[in-house]
């Protein structure tokens, strides 16, 4: 096993992938009491053109695979594994995103047995035609619900801008209609593929034995037998990496008060190394700090006028394979805000001068935020992003913040905002 010892924090992390690919990680949290474990598969609501395993052409299944496994692993034949975490005093939950589905618990108490209930109903799929239509119903209830959400509805009507020919434009949860063509078969091909011990990550924080741990892991493996590994062949490409398909501009009409308005820009930049992508990232959110937040003078001036309120929020998504930044409020102003909002941007080198005696204040705050999540088990394992940073956590995000200087800022201002790839979405209220 693995260890990385962090002198400035005093803590350690741990990792090893077993002999069946599965790669373990664990951060001990030494005087805490809670453990929080997620297991991730390298698989979302974008991967559905793949070669399923052992096979040799490429397939499309139908939108919402993925967000349907993660509801499915969880009912066995004869029992519920959320039952079985209840009756250790476990909390456990699951979430699927475009890129990843992840499958969660937190305890202060039977970590062990915790643990094989997890590996356990994850790795033992049970399928039925029976219990696949039951929930059909129940998710398409759950499609049905957040298209009634106009925040939603304003998130994902952004993403169809940015990305109108590629499957982030669609919900997650894919459609009533494309989840009423998803079959037993169908699963078990999309399981069979992504779930495979080398496409995913178990990791541990906070109350735990290194050594112990691992021991237990290594014991629950051994005892299943899996077949040979292959790497998953996904499809997913953009289908216009110079982002020239963006759409500038689409409004909705809803039941809502008040006017919502959303600017995006569609990041074009593309990364070979995780830890550059990292720093890439902390250095944008830092800039968007700059820029907007709420002791800028941009903010102070826009809220004085009226233009925004405290419903005005930002925040920078990135995924594997594409990232995009989004600024939304409810205003009655909507053209207004869309046009300072893309000013502020495209006038960011300038404003990056200006702000620069801010500079060193912004970033403080944003350290002591993350030197803060060091406290949460649950903080730590859901900003792990794996892969997407080659293994980074909380730890090596404040190591690299640290390093983050006013250049960094204005380079990435440079490579990131693009005027041909800003958007603007809106909703307007049905009786305007």
């Amino acid at each position: 096993m693995e260890k990385y010892f962090y002198q400035d924090f005093n803590r350690s992390t741990y990792h090893q992938q077993l002999a069946n690919g599965l790669n373990v990680v664990l951060m001990p949290m030494p005087g805490f009491n809670k453990t929080y474990a997620m297991m991730t598969t390298n698989f979302g609501s974008i991967d559905n053109c793949f070669v399923p395993y052992s096979g040799q052409e490429p397939i499309h299944v139908p939108d919402g695979v993925a967000h349907f496994l993660e509801h499915k692993l969880f009912e066995k034949k004869d029992y519920d594994a959320f039952d079985l975490f209840g009756k250790l005093g476990a909390d456990s939950n699951a979430f699927t995103s475009f890129t990843q589905t992840s499958y969660l618990f937190s305890t202060t108490s039977h970590l062990h047995e915790n643990i094989d209930i997890l590996l356990d109903f994850v790795q033992q799929p049970y399928f039925t035609a029976q219990t696949v239509q039951k929930e059909q119903g129940i998710i398409g209830q759950e499609i049905q619900m957040y298209d009634d959400d106009p925040n939603w509805r304003l998130y994902l009507g952004m993403l169809g801008n940015l990305y109108p020919h590629d499957p982030m434009h669609i919900d997650i949860a894919g459609t009533v209609e494309s989840i009423s063509k998803i079959t037993p078969e169908i699963l078990m091909e999309n399981y069979r593929t992504f779930y495979q011990p080398s496409n995913m990550t178990l990791l541990l924080v906070g109350n735990l034995d290194p050594e112990e741990t691992i021991k237990w892991v290594v014991a629950n493996q051994e005892k299943k037998d899996f077949a040979p590994q292959e790497k998953p062949d996904r499809r997913f490409k953009l289908n216009d990496p110079t982002g020239k398909d963006v759409i500038p501009f689409r409004s909705l009409t809803m039941n809502v008060n008040r006017p919502k308005v959303m600017v995006g820009i569609r990041g074009l930049k593309s990364f070979d190394d995780g830890r550059a992508r990292l720093k890439y990232k902390l250095a944008v959110d830092l800039l968007l700090d700059v820029l907007l937040d709420d002791t800028s003078d941009n903010y102070l001036r826009l809220y004085d006028e009226g233009v925004i309120d405290d419903s005005f929020s930002y925040n920078l998504d990135m995924q594997r394979a594409f990232y995009f930044a989004y600024f939304s409020t409810n205003t009655d102003q909507t053209e207004k805000f869309a046009d300072e909002v893309m000013r502020i941007l495209e006038d960011a080198d300038q404003q990056v001068d200006q702000a620069a005696a801010r500079f060193e204040g912004v970033k403080r705050g944003e350290l002591g935020r993350l030197i803060g999540l060091l406290d949460s088990p649950e903080e730590i394992g859901n900003r792990y992003a794996g892969r997407l940073f080659d293994g980074a956590n909380v730890m090596d995000e404040v190591r690299i913040m640290r390093a983050i200087t006013l250049d960094d800022l204005k380079a990435a201002a440079a490579d990131f905002i693009n005027p041909d790839g800003m958007s603007v979405y809106q909703i307007m209220p049905q009786h305007q």
